[in-house]
């Protein structure tokens, strides 16, 4: 079970861990007393680094400068525009942002996003969340949160108790209005007809989607008679957190799919879920990575290579290994912060190191466009496969 005094901040979704590195923010200075003090005491909490803080307040407020001073080119502000942008790592699509408190309960940590289904029902910031689809929360963590609302919902029903702690739970029902986005799952059925088929999946990113387009293209692949899979991962820059280990859920059963250090030094670990498994143990799986797979793509290749349940093909991947969590401000905006780095079920480092080759070779074609997977030895894939579970059986 996850703690809940986890200090990572749940904007109703996962963690948004992004890929590439971001565009550089803007060098002139902007001063907002009132948002840099926000933003410093979000900092304060949460971020990796939590002692890069200046040691007192500059004259001048400047809350754009006081991210550069971070030396970290993931945590940013995020104007309004761009943190409606990113709500499409929302899986519930209230607009709320859940933060553990002192004591390790969730609240509503900033104000509801504009226009939200939250705002609009009028839940003020610091409210105590008790409650979700009647399911009482108690010391749920963010992350458990999420798995009280099924994907289909289009509603959800919360009880909160306003803050000060005096009052009556009150209980809304709140639409959820998760944006519409692009399946980022493909798939087809390959090879000769007379020969074992190979399932191609292509995973583009992962969004709010992937929950429930994933299982669903791994079971129509299955009916169809495929005895070999690839995973297509390349270029994938990542995306939810959550997602990612959610996926594994598809391919491992209750495995350990990664753990996590915040910035407290807390130690979690993060594993598949029982009993969800849709791809069988035994049909041979190849990992496709490049130099473009990174953040959520690498959790889910790492969890699948440390497990034996496939092996990695291709290049050595990004190399992202931090995780970025989204905060609402006061003023509309956002801000993106580092909070926590994350590690293969094996120890393998990913920041920096990436996911190492099980199979090198060049993959050099376009993803999602052509992909001769005829190409893949699955004895080979099978071998190195044996060679896990030999390894890990040796005392």
């Amino acid at each position: 079970m996850l703690s809940a005094a986890l200090s990572i901040p749940l904007l109703l979704s996962p963690l948004a861990s992004f890929g590439a590195p971001p565009s550089a923010p803007p060098i002139s200075p902007i001063s907002d007393a009132a948002t840099y003090s926000e933003i410093s005491t979000l900092i304060s909490k949460y971020h990796l680094q939590k002692g890069r803080l200046p040691a007192s307040p500059p004259a001048s407020p400047d809350y754009l400068g006081l991210l550069r001073s971070l030396d970290d080119k993931y945590s940013r502000y995020l104007s309004k525009s761009e943190y409606a942008a990113i709500q499409k790592y929302d899986l519930i699509g209230v607009g709320a942002t859940l933060l553990p408190d002192d004591g390790g309960k969730l609240v509503v940590g900033a104000p509801p996003i504009p226009g939200s289904a939250a705002a609009r029902a009028g839940i003020p910031e610091g409210s105590r969340i008790l409650a979700v689809n009647g399911t009482p929360v108690g010391d749920k963590s963010a992350f458990e949160v999420v798995e009280l609302v099924g994907p289909a919902d289009d509603a959800v029903e919360f009880t909160y108790r306003a803050p000060g702690g005096s009052g009556d739970p009150v209980t809304v029902k709140l639409p959820r209005a998760v944006q519409k986005l692009k399946d980022p799952v493909t798939y087809s059925l390959k090879g000769p007809a007379s020969g074992p088929r190979i399932g191609y999946v292509r995973v583009a990113e992962f969004n709010s989607l992937l929950p429930s387009s994933l299982p669903s293209a791994l079971k129509d692949l299955e009916a169809g008679g495929a005895a070999e899979y690839v995973l297509d991962l390349r270029g994938n820059p990542g995306g939810s957190f959550q997602s990612a280990v959610e996926a594994a859920s598809f391919f491992l059963d209750g495995d350990l799919a990664t753990r996590v250090v915040d910035g407290a030094g807390e130690k979690m670990d993060f594993r598949a879920a029982k009993n969800s498994r849709v791809l069988p143990p035994d049909k041979p799986l190849a990992i496709w990575l490049d130099g473009n797979s990174a953040s959520a793509s690498e959790v889910l290749a790492g969890a699948l290579q440390d497990n034996c349940r496939g092996a990695t093909v291709g290049k050595r991947s990004f190399g992202k290994g931090l995780i970025q969590g989204v905060y609402g401000l006061k003023n509309g905006g956002g801000v993106v912060l580092t909070v926590a780095k994350y590690v293969t079920p094996k120890g393998q480092v990913i920041q920096g190191d990436g996911i190492r080759m099980d199979q090198r070779r060049s993959l050099d074609v376009v993803p999602g466009v052509s992909a001769d997977v005829t190409t893949e030895d699955f004895e080979d894939v099978q071998r190195i496969v044996r060679a896990c579970m030999a390894e890990q059986n040796t005392p």
